[in-house]
């Protein structure tokens, strides 16, 4: 009797054990960051686009919480990039847009999980060093390149990328072949199976170059678009390729056996375009640039089967919210964030709906604001001298009827929130919330990366390629020229 009692207080003990093992597993789930670059709000299968089939994501969002109501950090890409590591409105970190650096001063999501004890990786589109132009593989000896940031490896490229890109392996350039969607979830497919047998969790962030401008599809994958012009069928033909990546991840997620507990979020950096047919914002005001709708609202999918029950939530969420999510799940200290933080954690989402949020969204972007409550949004293209708008997002998603009129106290309140918030923005961007009380280094300049000197070696070689012949002829065209203008300024002898 007692043998037998002694083996069921062993069992007891090992089952205690084994719980709380798998509860410790369960608190730090692997997290995957996927992101489109300038896919809009209605091009998705679940949207019921009319022409484009998303058969993977819709699976994705048919498994996970989708977003009914999801915005970017920003209208355009750099921006939404800096919010998403970061939790703050882009101004606050520097970026004011395309081609900004994001400060050495942030603190990001990426260096917050290394420290507790993550392995991260990063994989495609940066677009937070400082350079204009079509993507280039990032030097090695970048100041902020992704490995500045938190990342302990990564294959990217400077701005958008499309077919057979050259990137970036950690420094070292490397020709890749097939479409771009497909070469960055390859990629992160080979850091997930490296990494997931040690023990260690894994951060992975997938950001495409895809469906940005030029559009180049893999004929495949244009050919349902053929009566399409010919710049929405290569568009639609990529977000095809972008379509069947994401179900190559989900796939290496099940063939590893991580799926469960795999915390797995998809969304766009902006809205969608408007020179591209059929619509690409499922009839929402505003494009890309905008702070209407249509230029920030974009598709939100988080799939996390250990710690979400699917449904769709019309619960207002942010890429700024990602960070606060995260720590809270996984316990990151609050010195792991730069404060304020614009975003909120979603976690009690995932369990149940939530009635009201709490804190507002606010946008900027150059002139343009934007503040986002539960039902109501206030907006204005000019902040200086621009006309302020209100709108009932929840009865008027369109933004069709101005309230601003008929609803004077609260259109007066919530422009006060917007001018407290916009006060906040401008302290960060001065280097108020640094120790140091100020930005230090200095912003880097806006360049054009084939100023930079470490690329000089490369420049005739690509002249050649398709993605740089164009801006590389320009470049020389314009040396020429200030040359020419210089030789003429020479006195006469």
């Amino acid at each position: 009797m007692q043998s037998i009692s002694r083996i069921l207080l062993f069992c007891l003990i090992v089952a205690f054990c084994n719980s709380h093992s798998i509860a410790a597993k369960a608190s730090k789930p692997n997290i995957i960051f996927v992101m489109a670059d300038d896919m809009g709000w209605g091009q998705t299968g679940y949207r019921n686009h009319p022409v484009l089939k998303t058969p993977n994501l819709d699976a994705m969002a048919a498994n996970g919480l989708r977003f009914e109501r999801f915005y970017a950090g920003g209208p355009v890409c750099s921006p939404t990039r800096a919010s998403m590591l970061t939790g703050r409105s882009h101004d606050r970190a520097g970026v004011l847009s395309h081609g900004y650096a994001l400060r050495s001063q942030e603190k990001t999501i990426a260096q917050a999980l290394q420290d507790a004890g993550y392995v991260t990786g990063h994989f495609g589109k940066w677009h937070l060093n400082g350079h204009r132009g079509p993507g280039v593989p990032i030097l090695a000896d970048d100041p902020y390149a992704p490995g500045k940031f938190g990342f302990d490896e990564w294959v990217s490229v400077s701005n958008f990328y499309d077919l057979n890109p050259i990137m970036s392996r950690s420094g070292k350039f490397e020709e890749m072949t097939g479409d771009s969607s497909e070469i960055a979830v390859a990629e992160a497919s080979k850091f997930l199976t490296k990494h997931s047998g040690t023990g260690k969790p894994m951060f992975a962030v997938i950001w495409y170059g895809t469906p940005h401008s030029p559009f180049k599809a893999l004929d495949d994958d244009k050919a349902a678009f053929g009566e399409l012009n010919e710049a929405s069928a290569n568009h639609y033909g990529e977000l095809v390729a972008l379509d069947r990546s994401v179900g190559s991840l989900r796939a290496k997620l099940r063939q590893l056996n991580i799926d469960k507990n795999t915390l797995l979020v998809f969304c766009s950096d902006n809205g969608g375009l408007p020179e591209i047919k059929p619509d690409t914002v499922g009839g929402l005001r505003g494009n890309k640039g905008s702070v209407f709708e249509g230029g920030i609202r974009v598709p939100g999918i988080i799939e996390w089967p250990a710690g979400i029950s699917p449904r769709v939530t019309t619960y207002p969420a942010c890429v700024m919210d990602l960070f606060p999510t995260i720590a809270d799940i996984v316990g990151l200290g609050e010195s792991t964030m730069i404060k304020p933080i614009d975003g909120v954690s979603l976690r009690p989402l995932f369990a149940k709906e939530i009635a009201l949020r709490q804190s507002p969204i606010g946008f900027r972007y150059a002139a343009k604001r934007a503040l986002i409550d539960d039902q109501y949004k206030i907006l204005t293209d000019n902040m200086n001298r621009g006309k302020f708008e209100l709108y009932d997002i929840t009865q008027d998603p369109n933004e069709t009827n101005d309230l601003s009129s008929e609803s004077p106290d609260l259109f007066s309140k919530m422009k006060q929130q917007l001018l407290a918030w916009d006060a906040t923005v401008d302290a960060s961007f001065q280097g108020k919330d640094y120790p140091e009380g100020k930005v230090t280094p200095p912003d880097p300049p806006s360049i054009d990366w084939f100023t930079v000197p470490g690329y000089k070696p490369f420049l005739e070689i690509w002249k050649q390629r398709e993605e740089y012949k164009n801006q590389l002829k320009k470049a020389t065209t314009a040396d020429q020229n200030a040359g020419d203008k210089k030789q003429r300024k020479q006195p006469l002898k």
